[in-house]
């Protein structure tokens, strides 16, 4: 079972003057794929807030993946990327890359993603977009790749490449 905690960035919905549907989005993908969301916070977009709970999920809960939503475009306040590069220990770039890719088939302003995706000690930390629709298609094409992901950061599997004959 893969451990998740879901955080969304966004000023308004933190002030409850905004529904979250980005977050709730996230939670149902994640349990779709067999996943368990075991943490949901909706935080403003505060670069020392952002961090602080993303350190405390992988630190002190040892949660397996972090799924952040918001925070990623070129707004002032948009600073999810800087708060998530704060907290890595390593980059992920192919999981952002992918996003980016699969999101420019639908839209040209993909490539105005700033979304990073890094490792911090054994868990997985991946930027998402704001908007329900974009999260939908920019996990269905990272999620097949998750578990084994997480499996080889946990010391549970070890080969990526299979046997073609």
């Amino acid at each position: 079972m893969i451990r998740v905690g879901v955080i969304t960035a966004s000023d308004k919905g933190s002030r409850g003057e905004r529904e979250d549907l980005s977050g709730p989005t996230l939670i149902k993908l994640v349990q779709e794929i067999g996943g368990e969301v075991v943490e949901y916070v909706v935080l403003p977009d505060e670069q020392t807030l952002l961090a602080e709970k993303m350190r405390q999920w992988a630190d002190e809960l040892r949660l397996d993946l972090i799924l952040t939503t918001g925070g990623t475009g070129f707004s002032m306040r948009d600073v999810m990327p800087e708060a998530t590069l704060s907290v890595a220990d390593r980059l992920v770039p192919g999981i952002a890359e992918v996003m980016r890719m699969e999101s420019l088939k639908v839209t040209s302003k993909a490539m105005l993603s700033r979304a990073v995706a890094v490792l911090r000690k054994q868990t997985l930390i991946i930027n998402m977009p704001g908007s329900p629709k974009a999260v939908r298609e920019c996990f269905a094409a990272i999620a097949p790749a998750i578990p084994h992901g997480i499996q080889i950061l946990k010391g549970e599997a070890s080969e990526c490449a299979t046997n073609v004959k």
